[in-house]
């Protein structure tokens, strides 16, 4: 494999620091959003979010990540519904108590109205192998590799001042179908991307400190 110069920036140490504690600023203000504006957030942002999220390192670069992105309203609209039966058989007959227990502070139910609120749906599938004429191509640290990828979408997201809620329904085997994806691909997560809605509220919430995050040797 042909080897390229690497490109790589070394800025000086204060400038390093400086950019260091602005980005804990910025990350620490981003929130999940469960209630949209209907202000349109432009195609070009969403593009630039995902070349940012197809940037991410993965296993032996094979990219196993196919983001899908919806806009139109009708398609939104089957998707929250198809969300919302999976969602609402959760809540009465799949999760456990304590499961149910540890979300009642956050009032969360099985009503999804923000999946047709939020201008943008992002539904992002792993791909689980490669298919080369008709032949399965292994895939390597598949579940890593989207993780990363996702993460690096939703902080490019954030960096353009746009709203995002993570939304994980179980079974996800409808956005296969009406996304139209192959069987190779299986969804991993559903991003609504939008502006807040006027005057929205968020839990009232503290992240852990670096003590009980980083141990340092």
């Amino acid at each position: 494999m042909e080897r390229i110069p690497l490109v790589f920036e070394r800025p000086a140490e204060a400038e390093q620091l400086e950019r260091g504690r602005a980005l804990v600023e910025r990350f620490g203000r981003r929130r999940s959003v469960r209630a949209f504006s209907a202000d349109p957030v432009p195609w070009e942002l969403i593009e630039s979010a995902i070349r940012a999220a197809g940037s991410a390192p993965s296993g032996a670069n094979q990219q196993p990540w196919r983001f899908v992105a919806v806009r139109d309203a009708e398609l939104k609209r089957q998707i929250r519904e198809a969300a919302e039966t999976e969602e609402r058989e959760n809540y009465e007959r799949r999760f456990p108590e304590e499961w149910k227990e540890a979300l009642e502070p956050f009032g969360t139910d099985w009503h999804k109205e923000y999946l047709e609120m939020a201008p943008w749906l992002i539904a992002i599938f792993r791909i689980d192998y490669g298919l080369n004429q008709g032949r399965k191509v292994k895939h390597y640290y598949v579940q890593e590799s989207v993780g990363i990828a996702t993460g690096f979408l939703i902080a490019a997201l954030h960096e353009m001042g746009l709203a995002t809620l993570v939304h994980t329904p179980n079974p996800m085997g409808f956005l296969t179908r009406l996304l139209d994806r192959p069987v190779n691909e299986r969804p991993f997560l559903l991003l609504p991307v939008g502006y807040p809605a006027e005057a929205v509220t968020v839990p009232a919430i503290e992240k852990k400190g670096l003590e009980e995050i980083c141990i340092l040797r």
